[in-house]
């Protein structure tokens, strides 16, 4: 005998509410007209065609009284399951602002904590698209406990599984903890916000005429607070973003990156990369010139590139090996190592360890940045969460120093003694404390004093200096350097030790977890 008829309508019509968010078809070209997608349009265009299996489709609210008693939420303003993305499993959660306006409450809580507690136990990346009201004032401390359980779920898998985040709209309050915790964060440049407090809040509370532009958006927060590593010109260039964002990334922390080794590596120099070092020591290198010939073509992605652009960090591939790049820009702020840039350095080097990534440094840096508001706003603890990253790493580290590398500076970028593996210097290196000026004032302050020409001294002693500590050589002579290279064998040589690194093994004393400067 077969199903009854009617059982099978009574199906389709549920998933037809579900798929449809409840809404008719002019609210979802009104939302088209905006130039946003739907919850489920942003999943079927993240993952391949056809390989979404979603998981809760026909939870409802559990909302009692004021009136919802009887309104249907289909999926609770959440749509969660599992896809494929290039053939990798992916967890994706994407709230539904069409219902309800995305409000979360228990059961839209309960979704996203078990989609990402079954992400730690099959090993996925997990995908969680924003775009929500907060939470559900109908449902009270049941909404704010369903906070909880989404936050504690964040933490477990960190570390665990790459978490990625996609900012699609409103993200206010309590929300915004959820991509904070997150390891990427990604924000679409109109149609979307993200903030603790309003403008009224902040209004009311502080008497300031704060504006949205000010602290909410993707431009504030991509160069100003730091908050976001991406920033998408819509859901499609969004999506992009992520696809390519995870074609560097491991599903988790036990398999190592999706490496594209070819049988024969390219072991000629690199004569161009010659030229892109200034003959002048004083005229700033520009960092992405380098970047730019040390990774295979189009196998390059920056992180976070409009915040502390003082510092340059991304995902690349050089001859197929899976790498995050960590570079000094001396081109902005002389290269010097800042509160922002060191935040932006510390976090990144982190995630690279977590999940397998070798991790190249590109090293030209005069030193952390002086000044009393530095001073007064923590460098050290700023500058310490560097230290931190770098010598709890357990990946290959490979640096080339390629000019200046003065101080605690020198020693924080992935140097020898904090961890590197393999430190190339080029010839013009200037490995030192400090500059040759300031130290020549220091060491030969009586001689300068004392000299019947004291600039002409001077000028001759800072050369004197220069010769004999500030290059490479000294720094070889005692091992700190594994070898001085010309820039020309700068790939080749880097390809080379990431290969011969590959089988590296670190066995770390065992403890419940480190105390990073925070």
């Amino acid at each position: 005998m077969a199903i009854k008829q009617e059982l099978l309508d009574q199906l389709e019509a549920r998933r037809n509410e579900a798929l449809t968010s409840g809404c008719g078809e002019d609210k979802i070209a009104a939302r088209h007209a905006k130039g946003l997608m739907t919850a489920r349009e942003r999943i079927y265009n993240l993952v391949d065609k056809g390989s979404f299996q979603e998981a809760g489709m026909h939870v409802n609210h559990d909302v009692r009284g004021f009136g919802f008693e009887g309104k249907n939420l289909p999926g609770d303003g959440v749509v969660t399951g599992i896809g494929l993305i290039d053939g990798r499993p992916v967890t994706v959660l994407s709230q539904d602002f069409m219902v309800s306006g995305g409000s979360l409450g228990s059961k839209h809580a309960k979704k996203m904590a078990e989609a990402m507690a079954q992400a730690r136990t099959l090993g996925t990346p997990v995908i969680s698209i924003n775009d929500s009201g907060g939470a559900r004032i109908q449902e009270g401390v049941k909404s704010l406990a369903g906070y909880g359980q989404v936050f504690r779920n964040n933490v477990l898998s960190s570390g665990v599984v790459p978490q990625i985040a996609l900012i699609a709209g409103p993200c206010a309050g309590g929300a915004a903890y959820s991509p904070a915790l997150m390891d990427f964060c990604i924000q679409l440049r109109n149609n979307s916000n993200m903030f603790i407090c309003g403008p009224e809040v902040i209004k009311a509370a502080t008497g300031e005429n704060a504006q949205p532009e000010q602290f909410a958006t993707a431009a504030a927060h991509a160069s100003v607070s730091g908050n976001i590593h991406f920033v998408a010109e819509d859901d499609k260039h969004a999506i992009e973003i992520i696809q390519k964002l995870l074609s560097f990334l491991p599903s988790n922390n036990q398999e190592k990156p999706p490496h594209r080794l070819s049988s024969e590596l390219r072991l000629e120099p690199d004569e161009g990369m010659n030229d892109v070092v200034p003959e002048d020591g004083k005229t700033p290198l520009n960092v992405y010139k380098v970047i730019e010939r040390l990774v295979d073509a189009g196998e390059w992605l920056e992180v976070q590139k409009d915040f502390a652009k003082n510092m340059v960090v991304g995902f690349a591939r050089i001859d197929g090996i899976v790498v995050g790049i960590v570079a000094n820009q001396p081109a902005v702020k002389a290269g010097c190592i800042d509160i922002d840039a060191s935040d932006k350095a510390a976090q990144f080097i982190l995630f690279c360890d977590s999940f397998n990534i070798p991790i190249v440094t590109l090293m030209d840096v005069p030193g952390f940045m002086p000044g009393l508001a530095q001073e007064r706003g923590g460098i050290i603890r700023h500058g310490a969460k560097v230290l931190y990253a770098y010598a709890t790493c357990t990946v290959p580290l490979v640096t080339v120093i390629m000019r200046k590398a003065y101080g605690g500076a020198y020693i924080a970028m992935g140097s020898k003694d904090l961890g590197g593996d393999v430190v190339f210097a080029w010839p013009s290196a200037e490995i030192a404390v400090m500059g040759a000026e300031g130290a020549a004032k220091i060491i030969y302050k009586r001689e300068i004093a004392d000299a019947q020409d004291p600039q002409a001294k001077f000028k001759e002693l800072v050369e004197d200096y220069r010769d004999k500590f500030s290059n490479p050589y000294l720094a070889a002579d005692s091992g700190f350097v594994t070898d001085v290279i010309s820039p020309a064998e700068t790939r080749y040589k880097v390809a080379l030790s990431l290969r011969s690194l590959m089988t590296k093994r670190v066995i770390t004393s065992p403890k419940k977890h480190g105390l990073s400067p925070l």
